[in-house]
């Protein structure tokens, strides 16, 4: 019997490698991923934490290069999403590509751009929906805080995002400490809704940004208190009448009556 002829595969072009590469890293389970997606978890939370403490550092020589430094790794994660996205307009669409481009911004242009600093809080935001951190919460057997965890994220990066913008906008003057701390007590004051009236911001752009947090603030927190007090439910559409959120030991839809087999780990 003669040998087959044996059929030659076109190598994959670079670009193409590379993509297959990215996917696999960014959304692959094996151990190389993980390795690879909770040592970007961990570089998030260093930029986070020289975010929060630059408006201090300033005055250090390291800090413009930190600052372009952070600038690479954002730039990176862009050209990133960009290769490992469906097409350009899905990456271009996604929320959290323009918030990272606002970012870089920032970083590239610190002295033109200081105003938009206050939007490197939401990078929090973006840890905080990682299916790593859904997968570790798991893991240790803390599923069941999911929604609860997020919700305090929700209303710590509004919070943060109305601090730092109030921050940029009427207090960016002062020394050291002070200004910061003034805007973070009248975020607080105002989303609770406490009013004290100690420090009120000045104009039409102050009025408006009172009005706004008082709204979306309060709904954030009430959101939050929801989660917290109420019982713990999975996500699991009922084929029969569509209710989607169950007692996470439910049997039956409390709808319908429908027979539910909500996938369970067994713990």
């Amino acid at each position: 019997m003669a040998d087959e002829p044996l059929i030659a595969t076109e190598p994959q072009p670079f670009l193409e490698r590379v993509r297959r590469q990215l996917r696999g890293l960014y959304f692959g389970r094996d151990r190389e991923a993980i390795r690879f997606q909770v040592a970007m978890l961990l570089v998030d939370l260093a930029i986070l934490g020289f975010f929060i403490a630059g408006p201090y550092l300033r005055s250090g020589s390291a800090y413009i290069i930190v600052d372009y430094l952070i600038a690479a790794v954002i730039a990176f994660e862009l050209a990133a999403r960009a290769l490992i996205a469906p097409n350009l307009r899905y990456w271009a669409m996604r929320p959290m590509t323009f918030v990272d481009i606002v970012v870089l911004g920032t970083l590239l242009f610190p002295g033109q751009l200081h105003n938009f600093a206050f939007l490197r809080v939401l990078r929090i935001w973006a840890i905080s929906q990682s299916k790593l951190v859904t997968l570790l919460l798991h893991r240790i057997g803390h599923g069941d805080k999911e929604e609860v965890i997020q919700a305090c994220v929700n209303f710590l990066v509004f919070l943060f995002l109305v601090t730092g913008f109030v921050y940029s906008n009427f207090f960016y003057g002062a020394k050291g400490f002070e200004g910061f701390v003034d805007a973070l007590y009248f975020s607080v004051a105002t989303v609770t809704t406490t009013g004290f009236g100690d420090i009120i911001l000045p104009g039409t752009l102050g009025k408006l940004t009172s009005i706004l947090t008082m709204i979306i603030g309060i709904s954030l927190f009430v959101r939050l208190a929801q989660a917290i007090v109420r019982p713990y439910k999975v996500n699991f559409p009922c084929p029969q009448c569509g209710l989607s959120r169950h007692e996470a030991d439910a049997v039956h839809c409390k709808a319908c009556g429908h027979v539910l087999n909500i996938p369970d780990e067994g713990a």
